[in-house]
């Protein structure tokens, strides 16, 4: 304990010790969800010049079977597609680029596809290609040279549509997520969801890009049996600024957060107006996600709200918005997640915060104040002071979940309720487990509830949101009196007596009698 420290710990050489084969596991356990996953291909789409890029469902009948991301950029030679291909390949990106750290496309699309293809073309060179498959990546790094023939077929197959003389085409087989069973219905409600999601996903991250008018998203889904295209539509630009008048007449007002380790950041402050309606202000994310700080890095969103642990997210600031362009080389202060869906700010960045100000000298925490005081007026005017309520959780639709945290303050801290159908007596409609936050439905009900309607975790949502509406608030008092034990009792017998009027309607349709 007594030996001087050394600053400098001593070395005597080094050994060369490269990555197992299994770190491609680990590669590809970065937490992308699907969204995230084929945006992250997109960007290489822009960073190579693309105009037009399409996103290709194939069905074979009832079967998801691949998907394809196909641009219409500059393409790549055989030695680039090694680069490409490699794990951490090191290619020289251009200032603007929104490609990082050479790990994107491989870890992105094997987190969602157990088989990765790409093949491309530029101008001078013949169509080559690249395979990567998760089992022999995990045995040793082996990439698959795809046959030339394959590799012009598939060019040729996109061409015009959008490929011309160069482009790229990745496709992923095996895909994770893709129904395995269940029809064709459960196909289409599967691509109708996927597909919305993907939307709104790529209209907010990519939003200033599909403004400009050379560069366009296209989500299509074709059934390669027959030949049928079952969707065709452009994504839609989703503007987390777009509002169309401001809700407070001194903003977007710009602020200036001096950063000792790299200078001024600029933060575009705005308020959006109360109540708004806009897709641009509801679909970006729940209530208290979508306020606080919108980072952009070369002109693509890489984080959509939140505060960076400057402060809470609350109810009175859902109006504000910060748009933030990350300057060049902030590593030290800003570092970015791989997969581009979060930024983490150092507490410089935080304390910088404190003292931002606007060329009058308004503060950025006056500011937020303002917003808070816009939200608190557009209430007042309402005529009304709404009680904080705990919110639905786990088995409400999450556009219930949505509209209750949009409409009533929510109780901070608490765990959400949540519902379940379960096995209850027969003379009971639903049972309320306090201590646990739960309402029971009973399973027996379930069928003719849903009208026939095939059970999800989030079913029959109109019943459940107005059972939330009846009973939320015999989950934030400590006990019950006799009046909510006498209302319990009240709506118990009005729903039972509609559940069993429910399967007679179900039984009268069955044999053809009248009601």
């Amino acid at each position: 304990m007594t030996a001087e420290w050394e600053f400098d710990v001593p070395t005597t050489g080094s050994k060369y010790l490269p990555p197992d084969a299994r770190y491609m596991d680990a590669l590809t356990s970065q937490g992308y969800d699907f969204e995230a996953a084929v945006a992250d291909l997109i960007d290489n789409s822009i960073d190579a010049g693309a105009n037009d890029v399409v996103i290709h469902f194939l069905r074979d009948g009832d079967a998801l079977v691949s998907l394809l991301v196909i641009d219409d950029g500059r393409g790549m030679t055989d030695d680039e597609l090694d680069v490409a291909m490699t794990v951490g390949g090191r290619r020289g990106y251009a200032a603007n680029a929104l490609g990082m750290f050479g790990t994107g496309l491989k870890s992105a699309s094997l987190s969602q596809a157990s088989a990765v293809t790409v093949t491309s073309r530029t101008r001078k060179t013949r169509p080559a290609g690249r395979r990567w498959v998760m089992e022999r990546a995990r045995t040793g790094f082996q990439c698959d040279i795809v046959e030339p023939r394959y590799a012009q077929a598939l060019i040729d197959r996109y061409n015009g549509q959008p490929i011309t003389w160069q482009g790229t085409v990745i496709r992923w087989d095996g895909v994770k997520n893709f129904p395995r069973h269940g029809g064709s219905g459960q196909t289409d409600r599967y691509l109708q969801r996927t597909i919305n999601k993907l939307g709104l996903h790529l209209g907010l991250q990519l939003h200033r890009f599909l403004l400009r008018d050379d560069f366009n998203i296209t989500i299509a889904v074709e059934d390669i049996r027959t030949g049928d295209i079952y969707m065709n539509f452009g994504v839609v630009p989703l503007n987390p600024f777009g509002y169309p008048v401001t809700g407070h007449p001194d903003y977007p007002r710009v602020f200036v957060a001096d950063v000792p380790s790299i200078g001024a950041v600029r933060l575009a402050a705005h308020v959006w107006p109360p109540k708004s309606s806009l897709d641009e202000y509801k679909s970006v994310g729940a209530v208290l996600d979508r306020q606080g700080f919108y980072f952009y890095r070369n002109d693509r969103i890489v984080q959509s709200g939140g505060w960076n642990n400057f402060r809470q997210p609350e109810q009175h600031l859902s109006l504000a918005r910060v748009d933030i362009d990350l300057p060049p080389d902030t590593d030290e202060v800003f570092r970015l997640s791989v997969k581009k869906e979060g930024v983490e700010a150092t507490p410089e960045f935080v304390t910088a915060l404190e003292n931002a100000a606007d060329h009058t000298g308004r503060l950025f925490t006056d500011y937020l104040a303002d917003a808070q005081q816009t939200y608190r007026e557009a209430r007042k005017r309402a005529g009304l002071t709404r009680k904080a309520v705990i919110p639905p959780g786990r088995g409400f639709a999450p556009a219930i979940t949505e509209a209750v945290e949009d409409e009533l303050p929510i109780l901070p801290g608490e765990v959400p309720i949540a519902v379940q159908w379960s096995k209850l007596a027969d003379d009971v409609f639903f049972d309320i487990d306090r201590d646990n936050r739960m309402i029971a439905l009973n399973r027996k009900f379930r069928t003719a509830i849903l009208g026939g309607r095939r059970g999800s975790l989030n079913d029959a949502p109109v019943m459940k949101s107005m059972l939330y509406l009846l009973v939320h608030q015999l989950f934030e008092s400590e006990f019950s009196g006799p009046r909510a034990r006498d209302n319990i009792q009240l709506w118990q017998s009005i729903l039972l007596a509609a559940a069993r009027a429910e399967i007679r309607e179900i039984d009268n349709d069955e044999t053809g009698e009248l009601a």
